[in-house]
This record gives C-alpha cells, structure tokens and sequence, in this order.
C-alpha cells in the first residue's frame, strides 16, 4: 500500500531549519548509512519508492535558490528525478522551465488525492515544512513520520512539527553517520 510519508531532518532541539530558513546546517553534519547500508543505498531505496511530492513554499524557495534550480533546471531532475512535485502556495512563485511542478493554494485533501493518482501506486513524500506535513496529518492524510535527527542545536528556527501529534509508534531506528533515523507510524484514531 502505498504512504504519505514526511521525511526530514530535525536538530536536536526540533528545528528543520534556522531562523533564516536556511538548511546549511544539515550539509556540516557527518553522514554515513547505517551498518548495513551505504547512504547512497538508503537514499535510493527511499527515493525509488516515491511517486509523487509535497513541498511548502519555504522550503521551495530555499531549494530553489540553493541550488541555482532557475539557472540550472536539470539538478532537480539529480535529486528528484521526473517526480511531479505540488507546492503549496499563496503566492506566485517562479517555476523553472520543463519541470513538473505544480503551485497549489488548495487544501491539502483534495490536492493528496490528485498527488495519490499521479504517484501510481508508489509513496507520495511530504519534503517540508512541518506545518504542511500538520495539515496532512490533521487531515487523517499523513501515514509515517521518518526524521534524521542531527547532532546540532539552534536554539530557534523553523519547528519539526509546530503542532501536537500523539499516537506515533516507533517502527524503526537506524544509525546513520552522527545521525539517527527514527521512522514512526501515524497511528489514527478507531472510529
């Protein structure tokens, strides 16, 4: 069956980015895969499993910038391959040419089923932020949380999740480099 699956990295003090909104910090941590895997491996597996994307407009525009996406179209297709990527919006952002990606200022329920229909089958990934990755789980839409947390404190910034969500159950805990991969399920309420 296929997820709706947040996967990020936090600090250790629950930031997915610095007051900024700049994720520099997560490229200074030492990564490795876990003992039995090399990160690359990790990665793939992940990523080859992903149909679809959500991504909230901070994060978009700070992928965009970061890495030159207007100038330089083809590096999304580096990290995201052909995927089509919805990007919640209420604003007019740019979009760099030939690339699937779609602007959204809808809800976030009627837009998942349109994201579940082109993912055909594979994980719909909600990239950040976590006030989206909320809205998808207060809509009964979010299935796992998968969170890198990094040795590294902030002491502000932008929240892992800027919400309450209980029922979380730990599926699985892996050792990656300086950083720990904890992958919950979204447990929901019998009803």
């Amino acid at each position: 069956m296929a997820l709706t699956q947040y996967y990020t990295a936090t600090t250790l003090d629950g930031f997915i980015a610095d007051a900024d909104n700049s994720l520099e910090w997560l490229f200074r941590v030492e990564r490795g895969g876990s003992r039995d895997e090399a990160p690359d491996e990790t990665w793939d597996a992940f990523i080859g499993a992903v149909g679809a994307m959500a991504m909230g407009s901070t994060t978009y525009e700070w992928v965009l910038g970061h890495e030159g996406l207007l100038e330089r179209p083809a590096r999304w297709r580096e990290f995201y391959g052909d995927r089509p990527a919805w990007v919640f919006t209420h604003r007019d952002l740019p979009v760099p040419e030939g690339l699937d990606i779609r602007l959204v200022r809808d809800d976030v329920r009627p837009v998942h089923e349109t994201m579940r229909a082109a993912a055909a089958g594979r994980n719909v990934w909600v990239i950040g932020g976590g006030d989206l990755a909320g809205q998808f789980h207060d809509a009964g839409l979010l299935d796992q949380v998968i969170v890198s947390v990094a040795p590294v404190t902030l002491g502000s910034g932008a929240p892992l999740l800027p919400r309450r969500i209980e029922r979380l159950r730990l599926l699985d805990c892996v050792v990656d480099g300086q950083m720990v991969r904890l992958t919950y399920d979204v447990r929901r309420e019998a009803g």
